[in-house]
C-alpha cells in the first residue's frame, strides 16, 4: 500500500497534488494502467479506483494526499479502518537471478521468474526452465548491470 501510493505521489506535479478531485482522476488512471492481477490492481479495487470496486474509498486517499499527509499515515490509518484487506495484501519478494544457484531454486520459483518476465513457460523439467532462464536472462537483467557500471 505505502510503496504504491507513494509512488502514484512521486508522478504527481505540484498544482495536482492541491485538489482532490484532481488526484481522484489521476489515481483512477495510474490504476487503469497497473498490470492485472498484480497487488497494486488489488489495491485499486480496494479503494474504489476501478469500474468493478465493490467500494469506493477513494476520498480516504485523495483528501489526504492533498493534504500533504505522508503514505505510510494514509495507509496505516485511513484506509486500513475502512478497508483491513488492504493491510492483507503482501508483496512477494523478487528473486536476483545473478545472486541466485537456479539449480537450487524450486520449479515454481523458476516459473515465476519467466512468467514476471513475460515469458512463456510450458515446460515440465526443472533442466528446461533453467535454460530458457539463461536465454532471456540477458534480454531482462543487462539494464541493472549497466546502471552499475555507470557508478564505477
Amino acid at each position: 500500500c505505502i510503496k504504491t501510493i507513494s509512488t502514484f505521489a512521486d508522478t504527481l506535479s505540484d498544482e495536482d497534488k492541491a485538489s482532490a478531485e484532481k488526484i481522484e482522476k489521476t489515481f483512477k488512471t495510474y490504476c487503469s494502467k497497473v498490470k492485472v492481477d498484480s497487488k497494486e490492481h488489488r489495491l485499486c479495487y480496494y479503494i474504489g479506483a476501478l469500474a468493478t470496486s465493490a467500494t469506493y474509498a477513494i476520498g480516504d486517499l485523495s483528501k489526504p494526499l492533498s493534504w500533504g499527509i505522508p503514505a505510510d499515515k494514509i495507509c496505516r490509518e485511513r484506509l486500513a479502518k475502512t478497508n483491513p484487506q488492504i493491510c492483507d495484501l503482501k508483496y512477494e519478494k523478487q528473486i536476483d537471478v545473478n545472486a541466485v544457484d537456479l539449480n537450487k531454486l524450486k520449479v515454481k520459483d523458476l516459473k515465476k521468474i519467466l512468467t514476471d518476465w513475460g515469458e512463456a513457460a510450458d515446460f515440465i523439467e526443472k533442466s528446461e526452465f533453467i535454460k530458457r532462464i539463461n536465454e532471456v536472462k540477458d534480454k531482462y537483467i543487462k539494464s541493472t548491470t549497466d546502471k552499475n557500471k555507470k557508478d564505477l
